[in-house]
């Protein structure tokens, strides 16, 4: 299970500063569907710095600083985004908890009449 999946656009010449998210409960894998010219656009996360290529994933741990920036003049860039459990991570106790905090949010989400996000049923 995951908190969220999306795509991410980044404009040519732009970036996302240097932060960490404080945590270590989530796993992040993004995919390029739109990669600028010469895999013009990059993430480092830690001390290691990845490009993205089109229809290729990579994974990386938002607890460590990292930062985006595409470098191309005149290409946007856009990912697949998809941030999963870091179960790795988590005691069956904590992987417990989360489910059930999940599973207590669809609910919730259903009694507000939330039942249809476009057309996939929640």
């Amino acid at each position: 299970a995951g908190r969220i999946a999306g795509f991410n656009r980044q404009q040519p010449q732009t970036g996302i500063p240097l932060h960490s998210d404080g945590n270590n409960m989530w796993l992040t894998c993004q995919m390029g569907i739109k990669v600028p010219k010469n895999n013009a656009a990059y993430i480092r996360v830690g001390p290691e710095t990845q490009r993205w290529a089109r229809g290729e994933c990579l994974l990386y741990d938002t607890t460590y600083e990292h930062e985006t920036f595409n470098e191309s003049e005149d290409e946007e860039r856009v990912v697949l985004h998809i941030d999963f459990f870091n179960t790795l991570r988590m005691t069956a106790l904590e992987i417990a908890i989360m489910q059930y905090i999940y599973a207590l949010r669809e609910e919730f989400m259903k009694a507000e009449g939330v039942a249809k996000v476009g057309a996939q049923v929640l």
